[in-house]
């Protein structure tokens, strides 16, 4: 006697299941079972597919979030399914047609390189990282033509309101907005709670699937939303006549973020970002290099200054100027983190963005975010650290350096000789040489 799976799709999420079109994007507010009707729509195709190899990933912005918010949803309602393998090393479920399920984290995005796909679910898009689904999720359902569901609840206009918006003017995807008053899901008792407690941002935000809402916590979502309305995020040209700096944040376990500037008429021209992880110095001189950019200085942070024995007694920025040999290095004046987020605020009014080659940092700046305190139900007064700092770090240390050079640490007469030990050391491995600092908000 076949048994039934334990889900009643819910009115607001029928189109998710009865829609037939590849590409789907699901905007719903807070605690509206979006996950639940995902997880579900996944089980349905892994039961119902022909293919004897059907693939399919749930994907969170980060793995933990996936194993925290899902996975407990798809042990439950596959339980009733004969012959399912669970996996729980591996996040995977595994069905007696051959199809199987998998979850990832979007954090870890290089785990999907190399997998086909035939249908995915990005979950919370607007928290993920820039780029991830272009480069790596994308490529994964091309020989397959798999398909994808987006889905979660804005957080400003980043990239997954640019999805939503590109799927309304669309007639190959499904755009579904669902909110707290579109759905009936809650009981009036607690959505008028709710919209008591909240800010009225938040409540625009997490209840009216609002993506024009200020982003709670976002340390300069104003000022780049400004920027945005003064047409500042555009096309921005390189002039060649003016000389470009550069603004640094190294990164020895995760990313090392780079903003590309110019200084034209009093104003703050960013035309190019570039960020990296677990590359070595020779790695990112070569990308500076391969730009046709006239570099004037490139700033530094002043971890740049340390010796280590892994590099072969040298810093990293007598490293980089090994190869940056006609250019000046500097390091970065010392302020505190309050006085380096002031300074960006004081220059966001004069600051101009190229929209495509500093897309990634943009979108990390947009999702910069000061720390929840859950006891407290309030943000606290420090930044969290996450994925969007080290985009934040450089641009902290380019809105300290723009108005006039910091005195240079090196001056334009170039280091050389040979390096002693790796030349290839990773800015990870160098790091583990070095005494303990404070950890970096």
């Amino acid at each position: 006697m076949a048994r039934i799976i334990p889900y009643k799709p819910r009115e607001a999420f029928q189109p998710l299941h009865t829609s037939n079109k590849r590409w789907k994007v699901v905007v719903a507010h807070r605690r509206a079972g979006k996950t639940v009707a995902c997880v579900n729509q996944l089980i349905k195709e892994a039961v119902m597919t022909k293919r004897k190899d059907f693939r399919a990933a749930y994907i969170a912005p980060f793995y933990k979030q996936a194993k925290s918010v899902a996975w407990d949803y798809f042990k439950y309602f596959t339980r009733v399914i004969d012959g399912i393998v669970i996996n729980e090393s591996e996040l995977r479920i595994d069905f007696k047609n051959g199809a199987r399920i998998q979850l990832f984290g979007a954090d870890n995005a290089d785990s999907l390189r190399g997998l086909y796909l035939d249908s995915i679910v990005c979950d919370e898009y607007g928290d993920w990282r820039a780029n991830v689904f272009q480069y790596i999720i994308r490529p994964a359902l091309a020989d397959r033509q798999g398909k994808a569901v987006i889905i979660g609840t804005p957080k400003g206009r980043n990239a997954f309101w640019e999805t939503y918006d590109r799927a309304t003017h669309s007639d190959d995807w499904l755009a579904l907005k669902i909110t707290v008053d579109d759905s009936g899901i809650l009981p009036q008792s607690e959505v008028d709670s709710l919209k008591q407690e909240l800010s009225e941002d938040a409540w625009r935000q997490e209840m009216e699937c609002d993506f024009d809402a200020a982003l709670p916590g976002a340390i300069w979502g104003r000022e780049l939303y400004q920027a945005e309305q003064d047409g500042r995020v555009t096309g921005v040209e390189y002039d060649e006549f003016a000389p470009v700096f550069t603004a640094w944040d190294l990164g020895y376990s995760d990313d090392t973020a780079v903003f590309f500037y110019q200084v034209i008429q009093g104003e703050v021209h960013f035309i190019d970002y570039y960020a990296a992880s677990g590359k070595s110095i020779d790695h990112y001189a070569a990308h500076i290099l391969s730009k046709p950019y006239k570099y004037k200085t490139h700033f530094l942070p002043h971890d740049a200054r340390a010796k280590t024995l892994a590099s072969g007694g040298k810093s990293v920025i007598e490293m980089l100027a090994e190869h940056l040999t006609i250019q000046k290095m500097a390091i970065t004046p010392s302020l505190s983190l309050h006085d380096g987020i002031q300074a960006v605020r004081q220059m966001m009014p004069r600051a101009w963005f190229d929209k495509e080659r500093c897309y990634d940092g943009l979108e990390a700046l947009k999702q910069y975010q000061r720390e929840w305190d859950d006891d407290k139900k309030m943000f606290r007064d420090k930044p969290r650290h996450d994925w969007t700092s080290h985009a934040a770090d450089a641009m902290r240390y380019a809105a300290i350096n723009w108005r006039e050079e910091a005195k240079p640490v090196i001056e334009d007469k170039p280091i050389r000789g040979i390096m002693v030990g790796q030349t290839d050391v990773t800015l990870e491995e160098l790091w583990a040489t070095q005494p303990k600092q404070p950890k970096r908000i």
